[in-house]
C-alpha cells in the first residue's frame, strides 16, 4: 500500500475518531455513562474495521462485508450494555442509539462516504442537543407533568425547581412522611 492510500485512510479514521467523539460529548456533559472517549473509540473502532474490511478484502479477493457485519451485531452487545432499568424507568437508551449510530458514521468514514459521514453526525449532533433549547425543555416538562406518577413522588420538573406554583406532588410526599410518623 502507497503513502497516499494510507494517508487517506488515517484520515477517514480521525474524522470517524473527531466526530464519534464530539457526539459523546453531549453524553459526558449531561453525565451519562458512555461518553466522548466511548463514542470517539467506538467510531474509531468501527472505521478501521472498515478499512480492513476493504483493503484487506481487495488484496486477497474475500467477503469484504463479514467483518462490517460483525460491527453491527457486536454493537448492539456494547449498547445493551449501557441500558439499565429503574423501577418503572428504562435509562441509556439515547446513549445507546448514539453509540450505535457512531458505530455507523465510523463506517461510513471508513468506506469512505465523507458527505454522509458529516450529513450523519450533524443530525444525531442535531437530536443530542434538543435538550438544550427552552422550547424542548418547556415541552418535556410540560409532557413530565402530565405524565402518571407513582404517589408521593415528584416530577422530574418539580425536582429540579420548575413549576414552583404546582405543590402536587410535594404536598403528597409531605401527607406521607406526616402519615408515616
Amino acid at each position: 500500500m502507497d503513502w497516499t492510500t494510507e494517508l487517506m485512510l488515517s484520515f477517514r479514521l480521525a474524522l470517524a475518531g473527531f466526530l464519534g467523539g464530539l457526539i459523546g460529548l453531549d453524553r459526558e456533559l449531561t453525565g451519562h455513562p458512555a461518553g466522548a472517549r466511548t463514542h470517539a473509540t467506538v467510531a474509531l473502532g468501527s472505521c478501521l474495521f472498515s478499512l480492513i474490511s476493504v483493503h484487506h478484502g481487495q488484496s486477497v479477493g474475500a467477503d469484504q462485508t463479514r467483518i462490517a457485519a460483525q460491527v453491527v451485531s457486536g454493537i448492539g452487545f456494547i449498547g445493551a450494555g449501557v441500558i439499565m432499568r429503574d423501577r418503572f424507568k428504562v435509562k441509556g437508551l439515547t446513549t445507546a442509539a448514539s453509540l450505535w449510530t457512531t458505530a455507523s458514521i465510523g463506517m461510513a468514514a471508513g468506506y469512505g462516504y465523507y458527505i454522509l459521514t458529516f450529513v450523519a453526525s450533524g443530525l444525531v449532533l442535531s437530536v443530542l442537543f434538543l435538550q438544550y433549547f427552552s422550547w424542548w425543555q418547556r415541552l418535556t416538562l410540560d409532557l413530565e407533568k402530565k405524565k402518571p406518577k407513582e404517589p408521593g413522588t415528584l416530577t422530574k420538573a418539580q425536582q429540579r425547581g420548575d413549576y414552583q406554583n404546582d405543590k402536587t406532588g410535594a404536598q403528597e410526599s409531605d401527607a406521607q412522611k406526616t402519615a408515616g410518623e
